[in-house]
């Protein structure tokens, strides 16, 4: 099987990074924890320009997909530039509504979704009671027994990750589906969404290993760049092996869609990302610590995107169960 993406793939890839590199996504996310969401919804209109949550809307509802293994590569640049927001929910929403086959409702919200136009956070019972960032949605989907429009959340608490505000949704709201196509579509969808969160843990993982590597470079210890050093070496070798095993299962999970596939591959991402912010938090030091400098945005997204849609421990059980 062939994990390189092809010349197509390969060139969304580089303008969506050229793309997000002149949008100053930092900012964007640290105005997004602060409660000023205005940045990243501006951030979110040039995502969906560049077709991104087309990927997850079928052809006839104005979007492009589904294409799981653009969706991928593209989440894994999202993940690099620390973009704020429900991006994965919304993507796995999109595969929701669509998996339901129900036309109203789909052409309602579908062709929004694709355009950028609805943020849509998204509550499964198999990522747990919250909502993320049900403060700044235009909405919130519940998938249980029903698929449910919530009419509100609760209080909003606060994750390890300031840009992840955290939310349940009110029991009330309307119900335009019910029965078990909502299980069915439900579990598509987090299927989707798990193949994103590893996707997003790559990137992190990778803007770690990134900074870090300059950093070692830079900083100087008993007369030379630590960098230099073996047992430096050895730790930023390791976070890099680990990323480099992750990517090709990500890869592979995306051809497939195997839910084992995708575990596997949510499994090792997160691990990987979790390495690389603890590299990067013992190499910078004390430096590292600060919030002033924007290591911490991604430093701070690493354990959260491990354990989002499938902690190590569920994720290798998905894998087990199949086995």
């Amino acid at each position: 099987m062939k994990f390189l993406p092809t010349d197509e793939q390969q060139a969304f890839v580089r303008s969506l990074d050229a793309m997000l590199s002149a949008a100053d996504t930092p900012a964007a996310a640290r105005a997004w924890a602060a409660g000023d969401p205005a940045p990243g919804r501006a951030l979110w209109s040039r995502l969906a320009a560049a077709g991104v949550f087309a990927l997850a809307v079928p052809e006839a509802y104005e979007g492009v997909g589904p294409l799981p293994v653009e969706l991928a590569l593209a989440f894994v640049e999202l993940g690099r530039r620390a973009v704020p927001g429900p991006v994965v929910e919304t993507a796995a929403a999109a595969v929701l509504i669509a998996e339901l086959g129900d036309p109203v409702l789909a052409k309602r919200l579908l062709p929004a979704i694709a355009a950028g136009d609805l943020l849509v956070s998204l509550c499964l019972p198999v990522a747990g009671p919250y909502a993320l960032d049900a403060d700044t949605a235009d909405c919130v989907l519940v998938a249980d027994r029903h698929l449910r429009i919530a009419s509100g959340h609760g209080p909003v608490r606060a994750s390890a990750d300031p840009a992840r505000r955290l939310a349940v949704p009110d029991d009330g709201g309307e119900v335009p589906a019910t029965g078990p196509r909502v299980a069915a579509a439900a579990a598509r969808a987090a299927d989707w969404a798990r193949l994103a969160t590893a996707a997003q843990a790559v990137g992190v993982g990778l803007a770690l290993l990134e900074r870090t590597v300059a950093y070692a470079a830079q900083r100087a210890q008993f007369g030379a760049p630590i960098g230099s050093f073996q047992a430096v070496k050895h730790r930023l070798a390791d976070t890099l092996i680990a990323l480099e095993f992750a990517r090709p299962l990500l890869h592979g999970a995306a051809l497939s869609m195997a839910p084992a596939d995708i575990a596997a591959a949510k499994a090792a991402a997160g691990e990987a990302a979790y390495t690389a912010a603890r590299a990067a938090l013992q190499l910078h030091g004390a430096v590292g610590y600060t919030e002033e400098l924007d290591l911490a945005l991604w430093l701070r997204k690493a354990r959260p995107l491990r354990d989002a849609w499938g902690t190590p421990s569920q994720c290798r059980a998905a894998v087990l169960d199949t086995a």
